[in-house]
């Protein structure tokens, strides 16, 4: 059968970044299942893009659907056949309905008995036609986290469609989808190629898009700002902090990337050193660089997707949005420095933990009841446990501050440094910013007991707190967290190997909550039923991740013991 390539090109206006990946994902899955629906044969199914274009290429694509064969039921074998064996008029009319013998149809059993079937066979169709229901299909069922809605073409997406090209082999494919027709037609680079030019084969694409200035392979782009990058720390005797999830998304924010080495006022190197990396990441999508020893230096790479623009007007733009931003940061700093945080966690009774549940204020005091119980529970000795009631106690004041009001990624870190300067105790500042830890998937666990102590109680508060409230995940949503702070309860109780049962930590927990809270949803029996149902099938992944048996895993959670560390030993025995 012929074999040609397919090439579609969704161009647009500039998708963000984090949506880049897990589209070119979807664009991938979704065309491999539409091919298997449609019958048509593939090979290797490639998906590419830039902020301004999702690129798929079908290589190998068929160039007509395969033949299928339908079955059509018809009589009871009773019906089609009379006491000698002959067919009936029942026989002899449905045969020829479909211009066959009856010695063509099948006689087959099924749950009503023995009947007769025809098997009419339907030849494909060709590729070219299919792929004007199918491309519009595929248009349609793409998901961002977040879309635009065209009621006139009742298409969703993240950003206006600009144009679509779409070639099948050398013929070009014209369906229809968001409003559009596709051509042959594609974009250069906005600024350096911003003119349209006519694209003849899919194999044409890609070198004509690089002489437009566009990479559209996100892996060579990402592999090129790396090495570049490195390159220039390299040049000044320095090291690029290359942050895997920045990296990823510079890639998706650059068509084509061009390394622009910035600086900033050395003064500002007083500021600490989460300040300093937060701001330039987090904030302004830049590379941090250190010296030869970790310190980190006043110099700084940005990646432009404008290399037409003069390099110093260029360089000078991303030097003074940051010398901005880092003012702002000292201003709060000094402020912050003025009070010791102990004096901050008084301001918390001004800021709402949860509508039902109080403040911070009444949080850090529920935090302060948790480990106070817990200590004893689990023969901490004075010196730790006045470590971790002290921790609980000053955990939460960095939320007062100025610093986290307008950072707020520097949550934990901030009320470490503030610790510190106020004079605490470097295992209590310890503790304030390992009760955050794991903050994301693969983040380092507590290392000290105050500090896991202190994180234990805090996600089995906030855990039985929305539970409580009825603020429960749902499908893909959980805007309050619930499935991190869960399995980071668990990733606690296990790498601490803590003698303490689910039940005596929750039920705990549930008993400083007001009743009139928890009768809303049930009794604290029935709440802690529902979250343990929750935390075990978090407790379920975790164990499945570590590569576990499947039906041990299950036998062992269906057991009525549930202390997580007890559990670990008896299904990893």
């Amino acid at each position: 059968m012929t074999m040609h390539d397919l090439l579609l090109e969704i161009g647009c206006e500039e998708i963000p970044a984090r949506f880049m990946a897990g589209g070119l994902k979807q664009l991938q899955e979704k065309t491999e299942r539409l091919c298997r629906e449609y019958r048509l044969d593939f090979g290797e199914v490639l998906t590419l893009g830039t902020p301004r274009r999702l690129v798929l290429f079908v290589k190998d694509l068929a160039e007509k659907q395969s033949g299928k064969e339908e079955k059509i039921r018809g009589p009871a074998r009773q019906v089609a056949f009379d006491a000698e064996g002959k067919p009936t008029k029942a026989a002899l009319g449905f045969a020829g309905k479909f211009g066959l013998a009856v010695e063509e149809l099948r006689l087959e059993k099924t749950e009503k008995g023995e009947h007769l079937f025809a098997v009419k066979k339907i030849a494909g169709e060709k590729t070219a036609k299919i792929l004007k229901e199918l491309l519009p299909e595929l248009l349609k069922i793409l998901t961002f986290p977040k879309n635009m809605f065209w009621p006139e073409s009742k298409i969703r997406f993240p950003r206006p469609i600009r144009w679509l090209l779409c070639l099948y082999g050398a013929e070009v494919v014209p369906f229809t989808g968001g409003g559009l027709i596709a051509g042959d037609q594609t974009k250069g680079h906005r600024f350096l190629a911003p003119g349209s030019f006519a694209v003849r084969t899919p194999a044409d694409y890609f070198p004509a898009l690089e002489a437009a200035c566009v990479l559209v392979d996100p892996e060579r782009r990402r592999e090129l700002i790396k090495e570049e990058v490195q390159s220039a720390a390299a040049g000044r005797g320095l090291k690029a902090a290359i942050d895997p999830a920045l990296l990823e998304e510079v890639t998706f924010l650059v068509e084509k990337p061009e390394i622009v080495t910035c600086s900033f006022p050395e003064n500002y190197l007083q500021l600490p050193r989460e300040v300093l990396i937060t701001t330039m990441q987090s904030h302004q999508r830049y590379f941090p660089l250190a010296d030869q020893h970790g310190n980190i230096s006043s110099s700084f790479i940005a990646v432009s997707n404008n290399s037409a623009a003069p390099a110093a007007t260029v360089r000078s733009g991303y030097e003074k949005v940051l010398k901005a931003r880092l003012a702002d940061a000292q201003f709060f700093y000094a402020e912050d420095l003025k009070t010791p945080l102990e004096n901050k966690v008084e301001k918390l009774k001004r800021i709402l933990f949860q509508e039902g549940l109080g403040t911070l204020y009444e949080k850090s005091g529920r935090l302060i009841d948790i480990c106070r119980f817990l200590s004893e529970r689990l023969h901490f000795s004075p010196a730790e446990r006045k470590t971790a009631l002290r921790a609980a106690y000053l955990c939460k004041a960095d939320l007062a501050t100025e610093m986290v009001g307008e950072f707020p990624e520097l949550q934990g870190s901030m009320g470490r440094e503030y610790a510190l300067r106020s004079g605490e105790e470097e295992a209590v500042a310890g503790a304030v910013f390992e009760h955050y830890l794991p903050r994301f998937a693969g983040d380092e666990l507590p290392r000290t007991k105050p500090g896991a102590l202190v994180a234990l109680a805090d996600k089995a508060d906030h855990l039985a707190a929305f539970f409580a409230l009825g603020l429960r995940p749902t499908g893909s949503q959980d805007p309050y967290a619930l499935r991190r702070q869960c399995l980071g309860l668990l990733q606690i109780l296990l790498e601490h190997d803590f003698s303490l049962t689910f039940e005596e930590l929750l039920m705990q927990v549930l008993s400083l909550f007001e009743l009139d809270i928890i009768e809303k949803i049930g009794s604290p029996a029935e709440l802690f039923g529902q979250i343990k149902e929750f935390a075990w099938q978090r407790l379920r992944y975790l164990f499945q991740g570590k590569g576990l048996d499947h039906d041990l895993i299950e036998a062992v959670l269906h057991t009525p013991r549930d202390e997580v560390s007890s559990l670990w030993r008896q299904v990893s025995f």
